[in-house]
């Protein structure tokens, strides 16, 4: 899962984007709303959250420009205006979410999660292939039974492989799904992680290497 956080109060974006990191979703930032569209031209967002409230270019905006274009990222929209015609009007630009100020946490990370899941096709909570478990809302990972303790980025690679049920993901895919906008394109820390979490699955192998395609977990 890939996010946008685009807030001109720098401690907030910040502090929100290592919250949905500890969540194992890869998170860019964006600081004014111009900004904030520069990065969706470039790269994919699931979601998209947006502080209505922006220099350069507001949260409005960037939903309206998002809507007009197509593009699939759901947008979540946080203000502190919290009256029912603000909230009407926010979902009339396009938004899928609003939320206002100040919010819990954990109710950020679960409307967050909620627009992911509407932006590909519907995956049960719990995914199970070759005695593997993983459960999204828990973020927890078993093997035949025995829990595993996984890093965000190992969680986020094999939450990846998973959801693609079977077909094979390539290291780009994986770069742009569990890291962010900073990750080198020609880094080995793909390569890495899956070394890792191959040692972590134990034996038999899991996770496969696919000549010229990529990684995967099962067959299709």
């Amino acid at each position: 899962m890939r996010v946008l956080v685009a807030d001109d109060e720098r401690l907030l974006a910040e502090t929100i984007a290592v919250g949905l990191r500890r969540a194992a979703m890869a998170v860019d930032i964006a600081y004014e709303g111009g900004q904030a569209i520069e990065k969706i031209q470039v790269n994919r967002y699931d979601v998209a959250v947006l502080d209505r409230d922006m220099p350069g270019g507001t949260g409005d905006d960037v939903c309206r420009w998002i809507a007009d274009h197509g593009i699939g990222t759901r947008v979540l929209l946080l203000t502190a205006a919290c009256g029912i015609y603000d909230r009407v009007e926010g979902l009339g630009l396009g938004a899928d979410d609003y939320l206002t100020k100040p919010f819990a946490f954990a109710e950020l990370v679960a409307r967050v999660q909620a627009l992911a899941r509407r932006t590909a096709p519907a995956l049960p909570p719990v995914l199970e292939r070759d005695g593997v478990v993983l459960d999204v809302a828990t973020r927890s990972v078993s093997r035949d039974g025995r829990p595993l303790a996984l890093t965000h980025k190992e969680f986020g690679v094999l939450h990846a492989l998973m959801r693609a049920q079977g077909q094979a993901v390539t290291t780009e895919d994986l770069l742009e799904q569990v890291w962010d906008e900073h990750a080198d394109p020609f880094t080995n820390v793909v390569r890495v992680t899956v070394s890792t979490l191959r040692r972590k699955l134990g034996t038999p192998q899991v996770v496969q290497t696919v000549p010229r395609a990529g990684y995967r977990v099962g067959l299709p």
